[in-house]
């Protein structure tokens, strides 16, 4: 009994310590299961997709030869090694290759579906595009490329260039929507005709001059894009921090002698997050939607890069092929989806009032 009552005081001091705003705020998002379990999916999705190479791969993952253990995975060896004929990488899914590490002693252990995104399979019995088949669980695209490893690096290279046109857009956003919010006056009335004339310039006119001048790619497009994607966030930034300066603790800062950008650091910035953390996820399905649209439209990345837009527009021109539209705008809708009950989720445990709606139920 003596040992039990300390247990019970410290039980109880805890249950009286107030969380920290994030953890109240994680608590909150985690009360909205939908957004919560669309969280969960879409991180195991993307940690899937950047381990892409170790289940979706042309290239053995171990390989055993003549007594000598062998990583085509990381390493490039020439077909002589496996007994072929030519000083050439060597070709894993030829039957001839396949056929040596069948041999007595020897072994290969190749990943669960044996093709990457760029990897043409020649030895198909089948004209491409390829129907769903046990060697192609989705079937192939109109060159014979695994639609499955296509999908699954598409998906990859999709999150990675929203996740990166995400924080770049951020960035700028919330620094100019600062300066213009904070400073007021001239300096806001400048900055929003500035940015009126810049967001007028026909976006995707620019698109067709630059990808007319210079190779499509990767950076291009996130420098383009980079361009105007800050418009909005800035714009939401630029209210709060309206709204923010004029509050006690701001006036309470300037009469302890800080300077504007400590004021904007330490106590504006922090109170103003709330619209930039609810506008991520769907900054993010617009970037996807963008990316996806380009890449549709052969504005995009080049190929073979894997692309979902690249892939409608297979499905368009091969309307028989039902399994290259059906499976890819499967996933690109379910990513969206995730990314808006995300956002949606993450707005209501942002805003005060929901919270305090829903506990006002469930004290009832």
């Amino acid at each position: 009994m003596s040992q039990a009552v300390p247990h019970t005081r410290n039980e109880t001091v805890r249950a009286l310590v107030s969380p920290s705003p994030a953890r109240r705020i994680w608590m909150r998002f985690r009360q909205q299961r939908l957004g919560y379990w669309s969280l969960i999916i879409f991180i195991v999705a993307f940690a899937a997709s950047l381990a892409g190479p170790l289940w979706s791969n042309d290239k053995p993952l171990v390989a055993r030869y003549e007594g000598h253990l062998y990583f085509p995975l990381f390493e490039t060896y020439p077909e002589t090694t496996f007994g072929g004929d030519f000083p050439t990488p060597a070709d894993y899914l030829d039957p001839y290759i396949r056929h040596r590490f069948d041999a007595p002693g020897n072994f290969a252990i190749y990943p669960p579906n044996p093709y990457y995104y760029d990897t043409l399979n020649y030895f198909s019995k089948v004209p491409n595009p390829a129907p769903p088949s046990r060697d192609n669980w989705l079937g192939t695209d109109d060159r014979g490329r695994d639609l499955f490893a296509r999908l699954l690096y598409g998906f990859r290279v999709s999150v990675e260039f929203a996740l990166v046109l995400t924080l770049i857009g951020t960035v700028i956003g919330i620094f100019t929507g600062a300066i213009q919010g904070y400073f007021g006056g001239r300096t806001d009335i400048v900055g929003q005709r500035l940015i009126e004339i810049w967001s007028a310039m026909p976006e995707l006119y620019l698109l067709i001059i630059f990808a007319s001048i210079f190779e499509p790619g990767f950076i291009l497009l996130i420098v383009l894009l980079s361009l105007f994607g800050w418009i909005g966030l800035s714009d939401y930034v630029r209210a709060e921090f309206l709204r923010n300066r004029q509050q006690d603790y701001v006036r309470a800062a300037r009469a302890m002698g800080l300077s504007n950008w400590q004021i904007i650091w330490r106590h504006v910035l922090p109170n103003s997050l709330t619209p930039v953390i609810t506008f991520l996820p769907f900054r993010m399905s617009g970037s996807i939607l963008a990316l996806t649209s380009l890449d549709f439209l052969g504005l995009g990345v080049p190929s073979p890069t894997p692309s979902l837009g690249e892939l409608l527009a297979q499905g368009k021109a091969n309307l028989d092929a039902w399994w290259i539209s059906l499976s890819t705008f499967g996933v690109l809708v379910a990513t969206l989806l995730l990314l808006t009950f995300m956002g949606d989720a993450l707005r209501n445990a942002l805003d005060t009032r929901i919270a305090d709606a829903m506990r006002a139920g469930g004290n009832q």
